[in-house]
Order: structure tokens, then sequence, then C-alpha cells
């Protein structure tokens, strides 16, 4: 097995998330599915596993969305697919086709959108769901991903409509289930519109289902064959195996990464080249492994005023070496004077464990992983 770091693995390479798979299966019996975890966690390897291992009752559309503009472009991609499908079949989306002749006057042949359409595009895409549902009998599942970055691009206002569009239309169509994956929250997202006013709950009736690392077990095994595939000379290559996968906190993307750079280094792993790389790794301000993105969103995501609390919540977290309570942690930043309200401390502590940085066990808080705080410690304290 060959080092892949960053690049898209084939199912059939995608490990220890065979349990995983088989729950979300499971949950989409009967509901949808907001699929949430921390960035690099492997969602959309996920989910593209479960397109190609599929059942035959089961209909996976997967659809990228990152790029997506306006909510007329993305009626277009969701437009493609289904025609896609359809033609195998030796049919067409013959709703939609109506539809569109019918606001343009003559009969529609294409697959690009008329500008025309755009402000008809709620009715469309209800149109074209019901060209695919009404074209076969297996269970239509939408496997969306980066839908909050589409939701950002559009706009606050068609947001709040798309959003609601989406769930009118699995109302309207019970058999269709849809899979919502993203590397931002969707709750940033949310937070963002009910900020400008939006009051709706679009995703009340969708199962939250987390991503985690990988299990100890699996991560140690994946290093091991990324070890052995790479050609990596290891005194002890079981143990170098273990090392790495606790190391770099059973996150696959990381190890990939790795053992990568270790052969990029002369192919030696042994407990001190490991440690040597994982340090310099961190340390790589060309941000190699793209942590940097744990301090950008803190941009992005927190207003001025909390912004500051979580600045001075991590450090302090970072360098203690263990969990901290809460007064702990509070009496840390209460020496800053932009950060002594006790109040605000406790709505950042809150959307810091919503964003994966830290968890509370016990009462007490800390970071979710170790390679994450060895990463903020390295850029900040």
């Amino acid at each position: 097995m060959k080092a892949n770091p960053g690049g898209a693995i084939a199912p059939a390479e995608v490990m220890g998330r065979d349990k995983l798979i088989f729950d979300l299966w499971g949950i989409l019996e009967q509901q949808s599915v907001i699929l949430s975890a921390e960035r690099r966690m492997g969602k959309t390897s996920v989910i593209k596993k479960m397109r190609s291992e599929a059942t035959a009752d089961k209909l996976p559309i997967y659809r990228d969305l990152e790029s997506v503009k306006s909510p007329l472009e993305f009626v277009e991609t969701v437009f493609q697919d289904v025609e896609t499908y359809l033609t195998g079949l030796k049919r067409h989306a013959k709703k939609a086709r109506a539809f569109l002749t019918q606001l343009g006057g003559t009969e529609f042949s294409g697959f690009k959108l008329p500008d025309i359409a755009a402000p008809h595009w709620k009715n469309l895409l209800t149109q074209t769901i019901a060209d695919l549902v009404e074209n076969q009998d297996r269970t239509v599942i939408l496997l969306w991903d980066e839908v909050p970055y589409m939701l950002d691009n559009i706009g606050d206002a068609a947001a709040m409509e798309l959003l609601d569009t989406l769930r009118s239309i699995r109302q309207m169509y019970p058999a269709v289930r849809m899979v919502y994956t993203g590397s931002i929250g969707l709750h940033h997202v949310l937070n963002v519109l009910r900020k400008a006013g939006y009051t709706n709950d679009p995703t009340n009736d969708m199962y939250v289902q987390d991503v985690p690392p990988l299990s100890v077990k699996d991560a140690t095994n994946l290093a091991r064959k990324l070890l052995e595939g790479e050609n990596i000379v290891t005194p002890d290559i079981q143990g170098s195996a273990v090392f790495i996968a606790d190391e770099l906190s059973n996150i696959p993307f990381y190890i990939h990464h790795l053992i990568a750079k270790l052969k990029l280094r002369g192919g030696s792993a042994d407990i001190a080249a490991i440690k040597e790389t994982i340090a310099d790794c961190l340390d790589d301000p060309l941000n190699p492994w793209k942590m940097e993105h744990y301090r950008d969103r803190l941009d992005s995501y927190y207003d001025d005023k909390q912004r500051p609390y979580a600045l001075n919540l991590l450090d302090i977290l970072a360098a203690a070496g263990g969990a901290l309570s809460f007064d702990e942690l509070f009496s840390g930043i209460k020496q800053e004077s932009e950060t002594q309200d006790k109040e605000m401390a406790r709505k950042v502590v809150r959307m810091l464990e919503q964003d994966y940085y830290i968890y509370k066990q016990d009462g007490r808080f800390q970071f979710w992983y170790a390679l994450i705080q060895k990463y903020w410690k390295s850029l900040r304290c």
C-alpha cells in the first residue's frame, strides 16, 4: 500500500470505516444524515466508499458542491446528475424539461440551464427530483459534499431558501435521503444565517453522525501497511506503526503524510526519525499538513469579542499539558483585559467543543487530539 497524502483514496484502500459505514446505512433506512467531523478525518472517502459499495436497492449519487456559486448552478448539477442516471435507462427528466420548455417557449434539449430559469430554481429543483424518484424504485441517496461551502458561496438569502427547499423535498419524497458533509461545520453557516434573521431549523429531520479518527488498531494497521508498501527501513516495524498512530492521533490523513515524508527523507523510521519528522512538519511555514486552518477559521467564524477568548483559552490549554476545569481556564484568561466576561468564556468554550478543538470529560477540558495540541503549542506558545 502506497502513501497518498491528500489524494483521493480508492474505496478498496479506505481502512477502518466498515463499522461506521454499516451504521450509516442503518441510519439512512430511516432519515437523512449530516456527516460531521474535523477536517482531514476522511468524510469524503467514507461517502465515496458508500457509493461504490451500495447494495442493489440503493441509488447513491455523489457530487462535490464546493464550487457552486448560485442556486441555479446547484440545480444544474442536480439536473445533470439525474439526466446522467436516466439516460442509462433510456429515459429523460421529462417534468424538468417540460418546465424549461414552458419557460423558454421552445423545446429545451440541452443540459446547461438557461438564465431565464434562475427565478424559478425551486420549482425546477423539485421537478428534477420528481423525475428521479418516479423513474426508479430504489432508495435515492444524494451524497452531497462541501454543502457548507456552497451555502456560504451563494449568499444568506439564497442559502435560507435552499435549505428550506431541500427540507421540503425530503418531506415531499420520504424515500429520498440526503447526506450533507463539509470541511467547515454546517452550524457555522446556520449561525451566520440566524444573525441575518433566519429562524427556521432546516436540518431538524436529519441525524448528525460524527466521523471519528480511526481506532488504535486500524490506525496502527494503516501505518504498518504504508511502512511496508513504501519499503521504509525500521528496526521494529510494529513498534514504529504503533508510535506513528499514537503520535498522529490515529488520523489517516496525517499518517499518509508522515510516511510520504519519511520516504523522501531516505526511508528511515526509527522512533527518533519519526519524532523529528513530525516536529519539522508541524513547524514548517509551508504548512504541508494543512493545519493553519485551525488558527485561520477562528478569524472567519468567531466574532471580534469571541476571538480573543478562543485564542487565550486554547493557548492556556495547549501550554498546560493536561486537562483543566472551566474555573482553571477562566482563571488563566481573566488576567487579560479583553477576556474577563465569564459568560462569554462559557459560550466560547462550547463553540470550541462544537468545532472539535476541545472536549470535556469528568468536568475537565482538553484538546480533542494530541496532535492539534502539539501544533497549537508549536504555533503560539
